[in-house]
């Protein structure tokens, strides 16, 4: 079942799209635009329905956070019929709009074109493997003694890389730049936050292995076979 996101702050859209697609789709939904970045970057999603005119942040910010981070497909609601800022939006990386009032049939259709078309797109399955632990790059799921296990974009970004230069020593301001895209400064603590909770989900899932190292005085690396 594909999982779409839908940011929306309207009671009665969020319902009536429940109403439609709770057994097409595992819906998630959010009222706000600042819930809408902090869930897009904990899941993976295969679509997300995107309002404009959101709480806190605003639907334009939740699209360019989001598209920063994923290639997810977007569709943009919006109530106001505007050529040159639908234009804008679709630059920015929204992959289809729809004008409120929507037609339900139209949406529905739009959706399935979005999903089908992420489907001929998406890369052929690849894995990266170490000790009892599966990376998979397809579907960015993180599977530890053949269990999947539930991490967000974030953890699975910085597993991907200490995954893929395995005698790479990181300095939590490398694995800063690199994962969230951005100057270290101030970044200490998200760094020591995300490798600690991610290192406690893999010892949960496999006591008997250590998958993270820290190398005293020097960073983050993969943890050696036989650590």
């Amino acid at each position: 079942m594909k999982k779409v996101l839908i940011v929306e702050d309207d009671e009665n859209i969020c319902q009536l799209l429940n109403h439609l697609f709770q057994e097409k789709y595992q819906l998630t939904i959010v009222r706000s635009g600042t819930e809408g970045v902090i869930r897009a970057s904990e899941e993976t999603f295969d679509l997300v329905i995107l309002d404009l005119m959101l709480p806190g942040v605003t639907g334009e910010s939740v699209l360019k956070s989001i598209k920063k981070e994923s290639a997810v497909p977007v569709i943009i609601m919006t109530a106001v019929n505007d050529k040159k800022k639908t234009v804008e939006l679709l630059k920015e990386g929204a992959a289809d709009y729809v004008t409120k009032p929507f037609d339900i049939e139209e949406l529905e259709a739009r959706i399935e074109v979005q999903l089908r078309n992420t489907a001929i797109l998406a890369p052929q399955e690849k894995t990266m493997a170490f000790k009892n632990l599966t990376l998979n790059m397809a579907s960015y799921e993180v599977s530890v003694c053949s269990k999947q296990i539930d991490i967000s974009h974030k953890e699975y970004q910085l597993l991907e890389l200490l995954l893929s230069y395995p005698n790479k020593i990181y300095s939590k301001a490398n694995l800063y730049e690199r994962v969230w895209g951005d100057s270290y400064i101030g970044g200490e603590n998200t760094v020591n936050v995300h490798i600690s909770t991610l290192r406690k989900k893999l010892k949960a899932a496999d006591p008997d292995n250590e998958y993270i190292e820290t190398i005293w005085g020097m960073g983050i690396r993969l943890a050696k076979e036989d650590s």
